[in-house]
């Protein structure tokens, strides 16, 4: 079974724990490891951050995100989430879960200065380290000079804590999935080493939700399959999840049996920028929708301009009243990192939408970037270089008094 090991006390190490120690370490490399993958994943990093800066606070249930009924949880602290308090929770659900709660607007600079160490820390052990978001990262250590599997989880963690006074929860084993799901089965403060031949055997009681991908409608459809934990994906027919879920289906059960070849890829590059808004209101139609499209699409097209990248499609996002959500996207004829592109392919997206329904959510994405090449005759003329002049116009007045000096017309009314 997979190496959980027991948290470390404060120095000296006790007897029982140098006891443990000894037993994790019969899992070193040279026992099968032919990889050694390390997944650590910051425990609760945004409410981590907010109690580092106010420690008044440690102690009390902590929820982040922007107050408002209508607003949803960014993260919650452990001590909220023993009410039930979740991410993406609405943020009324919570309240009415935990009334006590402090709740603290998200500060993302803040955040990813606290990030920024904490990845400084991942490349001194590996330059293979494949970030996934602030708070969570691959890396590839295999033939690094930093000893056992258990020793390095050790040296992760301490060193983690000691540039931020952070914890963070780590998980190694020999495939990316393996020590994703190992750096969550402890969590907070964790660390579990699952051994190569040991891995299938770690998996196989775990619930469905926790193979990679799977989410509520894919699960739905393997439980309708008679498929309950990830066992049981690991001994079903191919062929009978391949005509349930088409090429997932194999995929899943490559995963399940501990399967995993991909590799740790270092410094990628993000693939899409995107704004979305929660509306204080219901709205319905295309006319209540284009003023938060115009919005969304000046947010995206000025960070891609601040990014020095254009974008190659855009994608409109819906959610309804009762929380489902609709997405519809297309390419663009040419690359952009204009606002009035990005606004028109999303004001053109709505006919493929029911508008008929309250909607609560609007956002827009742009994706497939690629650096910009030599601009198009078509920019240099006529509307382009207007758009372009008031795009640039507006950015310099941003730039110089914040993001909220200056508005549409659209906007006021």
């Amino acid at each position: 079974m997979p190496r959980i090991v027991a948290k470390r006390p404060p120095r000296p190490l006790c007897r029982r724990l140098r006891s443990c120690h000894r037993h994790v370490m019969a899992g070193d490399p040279g026992s099968g490891w032919r990889r050694i993958i390390v997944h650590a994943d910051m425990d609760a990093f945004f409410a981590a951050v907010e109690l580092l800066d106010r420690p008044d606070l440690r102690g009390r249930p902590l929820i982040v995100g922007h107050p408002g009924a209508r607003s949803v949880v960014t993260t919650a602290s452990y001590e909220a989430r023993r009410f039930g308090v979740g991410s993406a929770m609405s943020m009324a659900v919570a309240m009415r879960r935990c009334p006590e709660a402090v709740v603290l607007p998200p500060r993302f600079q803040r955040y990813k200065e606290i990030s920024s160490r904490v990845m400084e820390v991942f490349s001194s052990f590996t330059p293979l380290v494949e970030p996934l978001s602030l708070d969570e990262a691959f890396m590839d250590m295999s033939g690094t000079a930093h000893g056992s599997p258990e020793e390095l989880g050790r040296k992760v963690k301490e060193r983690v804590f000691e540039a931020t006074g952070l914890k963070v929860s780590v998980g190694i084993s020999a495939t990316k999935f393996v020590a994703k799901v190992g750096s969550d089965h402890r969590k907070p403060d964790g660390l579990t080493i699952v051994p190569p031949d040991e891995a299938r055997a770690f998996l196989e009681p775990l619930p469905l939700r926790r193979l990679w991908g799977v989410g509520p409608k894919t699960e739905a459809r393997l439980l309708d399959l008679g498929l309950r934990t990830i066992g049981d994906v690991a001994r079903a027919s191919p062929t009978l999840l391949a005509s349930s879920l088409g090429q997932q289906g194999p995929h899943l059960i490559h995963l399940a049996r501990a399967e995993d070849p991909r590799e740790v890829i270092p410094h990628r590059e993000a693939q899409s920028v995107g704004s979305e808004e929660t509306l204080e209101k219901d709205v319905i139609g295309a006319e209540a929708i284009r003023p938060y499209l115009r919005r969304a699409a000046d947010k995206v097209a000025e960070r891609l301009r601040r990014h020095g990248v254009v974008a190659r499609g855009v994608r409109v996002k819906l959610k309804t009243a009762d929380f489902r959500i609709h997405a519809r996207q297309t390419r663009l004829s040419r690359p952009t990192d204009g606002s009035a592109p990005l606004y028109d392919a999303a004001v053109g997206l709505l006919g493929s939408f029911d508008l008929g329904e309250a909607m609560r959510l609007v956002g827009v994405t742009a994706f497939d970037l690629a650096e910009p090449t030599a601009p198009v005759q078509g920019e240099l003329f006529g509307p382009d270089l207007s758009r372009r002049r008031l795009d640039g116009a507006m950015d310099a007045v941003r730039a110089r008094f914040g993001a909220g000096a200056i508005r549409r017309a659209s906007e006021l009314e």
